[in-house]
């Protein structure tokens, strides 16, 4: 899926994306904030990440600010269906944070993929630490669900408390089988 903001460019990942990947993620407080993303987050981590086989009903992708030159990679954004629907995932590296972008680069995601994957369920989570991922998903319009659950963190090597949201008013009921932040 290829997606375009004002300020965004948002596509599937190449290989030869992996040495500017392994940069742009290559900071611990980015990998603590995700249940998946290993640290330190080697080049192989990379080309096994940006190599694997993509699910079309998955889509995941790359974030790039557009600039006037070679876009700039500055997080990534992506959405896992599950039995809930689909999880949102998103990370971005440190010196983008506050700017906007996760926001700018999850809502256009979310509508391409309502209107072209006809996705109707979204939902996602946050650890506790990290408040600012649940102004995101405020912003996005998911809501709290009124549970906090254990998730792994792959970074942290333990289990770490995560909000859960829900685009569903529903969800709040519901026993979520959801990993947490999905991302790299």
């Amino acid at each position: 899926m290829f997606v375009r903001t004002d300020r965004l460019l948002l596509r599937p990942g190449w290989i030869e994306d992996a040495p500017e990947l392994v940069r742009a993620i290559g900071d611990e407080a980015i990998a603590r904030n995700t249940a998946r993303i290993p640290w330190p987050y080697t080049l192989a981590h990379a080309e096994w990440y940006l190599g694997r086989q993509q699910d079309p009903h998955a889509p995941n992708c790359l974030v790039f600010a557009r600039t006037s030159g070679k876009p700039r990679l500055v997080g990534a954004v992506a959405l896992s269906p599950d039995e809930d629907g689909h999880e949102l995932g998103y990370w971005f590296a440190r010196a983008h944070w506050g700017l906007g972008y996760a926001t700018e680069a999850a809502s256009a995601l979310l509508r391409a993929a309502r209107d072209s994957l006809r996705i109707d369920s979204i939902h996602s989570g946050h650890f506790v630490d990290n408040p600012a991922s649940g102004r995101v998903l405020r912003k996005l319009g998911l809501r709290p669900t009124g549970r906090t659950v254990r998730r792994h963190s792959v970074a942290r090597g333990r289990d770490v408390d995560c909000v859960l949201y829900s685009d569903a008013v529903e969800m709040a009921c519901e026993e979520p089988t959801m990993r947490c932040l999905e991302a790299a």
